[in-house]
């Protein structure tokens, strides 16, 4: 029995569109990894020259939240910050902040994806510092005082933040004006902080307080449930092993999850 023309047709004409469609796919994904590749901010394009600084290394993601007031924002060397993430300082672009740096960024930080970062007096990150994704922080806020005046329209009040090297701060979490965190400081997902943190504490909740702290006599407390899968010295060795020390670390969190 011979093939139905117009079957043998349409079958042709069914794997041109899927051929077509996928050949599309391809190219859309790669058009738009070449875009965010070329969209990023790095010391090597143009747009590195309205920062304070923007160190060696460094780079911000496309596409970019907004950014403005570069000329008081300063960025320390091999730091990566996400895509959609705001940077600022001062109200609005095109005002004179002063001589002084207002929102500084330590080195080999992260920032996750869709971080805000406010500065109007002072915020000031350490180095190896990390978020996850969504986390706001800022050095002002509204006041409420005047029971007569909208509280969006009353005089704002500033007081200086400060986040100590090594830090982590989980997705979602908001740093509020006057907040200091002290070296290797755990914020957990969502918290509400303000107000000072010593070292070595892991913090979290509504308002934020220590959940566990460290100290040389006593060490953890309270005790931590397990010891780490690796030592640092295992660690630094698997950073530079590629996709396999990934995927034995991998093996590693894996055993330990039962």
């Amino acid at each position: 029995m011979s093939p139905n023309p117009r079957a043998m047709a349409q079958l042709l004409a069914d794997r041109a569109k899927d051929g077509a469609r996928r050949g599309l796919h391809t190219a859309v994904h790669a058009g738009w990894k070449w875009i965010q590749r070329q969209g990023e901010i790095t010391p090597h394009t143009p747009g590195r020259r309205r920062f304070a600084y923007l160190g060696e290394g460094a780079c911000i993601g496309f596409p970019v939240g907004a950014i403005y007031g570069e000329p008081w924002i300063s960025i320390g060397d091999h730091t990566l910050v996400g895509t959609h993430v705001t940077i600022s300082a001062g109200f609005v672009p095109g005002l004179d902040l002063g001589p002084d740096v207002i929102v500084k960024i330590g080195s080999s930080c992260s920032l996750g994806r869709g971080t805000h970062i406010v500065g109007h007096q002072s915020v000031e990150i350490g180095d190896d510092v990390f978020t996850g994704p969504n986390v706001y922080i800022t050095d002002q806020n509204h006041t409420y005082g005047d029971t007569k005046t909208p509280i969006g329209r009353q005089w704002p009040e500033n007081n200086p933040v400060v986040i100590g090297d090594g830090c982590w701060i989980g997705t979602g979490a908001i740093i509020l004006p006057g907040t200091r965190l002290g070296r290797n400081v755990a914020v957990a997902g969502g918290a509400v902080v303000r107000g000072e943190f010593p070292d070595h504490a892991v913090i979290g909740g509504v308002p934020a307080k220590v959940l566990r702290s460290y100290d040389d006599e006593n060490g953890w407390q309270p005790p931590l449930r397990n010891g780490p899968l690796m030592s640092l010295d295992e660690l630094a060795a698997l950073s530079v092993d590629g996709l396999e020390g990934l995927q034995l670390l991998q093996d590693k969190l894996r055993e330990e999850a039962g």
